[in-house]
């Protein structure tokens, strides 16, 4: 695995991380919950009565928004990732993550980002564990 200098970006991902840290904290503060994908996901399966509505407004929220940075940002600005496999590949990825966040309990974001906030042993562990990885 080799480094891309041309296109390190650290500017960009140190204002992400900030916008992701102050997002968790304020869906702490207000909302009482984490901010876990996996957890807010899987609370939709299946859906308790009056817990769906936020849930599916998040979820379509982190769906929409890179449309929307499509049709707002400067054509230079907007980068197509290239991803070199297959359908097949892509979605047999997409259920071995969905059965590791169920293994471990959450997902990346959840503890890497709101787990390790709260001081929690089991994300210090899982997001050990990822980096390992």
């Amino acid at each position: 695995m080799t480094i891309d200098w041309t296109h390190f970006t650290p500017w960009a991902s140190l204002s992400g991380g900030l916008l992701l840290g102050v997002a968790a904290a304020l869906f702490i503060l207000l909302n009482g919950r984490v901010l876990g994908i996996s957890g807010i996901l899987g609370g939709l399966l299946p859906p308790k009565s009056g817990d769906t509505f936020w849930r599916i407004a998040f979820l379509l929220g982190m769906a929409t928004a890179p449309v929307v940075y499509a049709l707002l940002a400067p054509a230079d600005m907007i980068q197509i990732p290239r991803i070199d496999a297959g359908l097949a590949t892509i979605v047999v990825a997409g259920l071995l993550v969905g059965l590791g966040t169920r293994y471990g309990s959450g997902c990346t974001s959840g503890h890497g980002v709101c787990g390790l906030s709260r001081l929690s042993p089991r994300s210090l562990v899982a997001t050990l564990s990822f980096m390992a990885a």
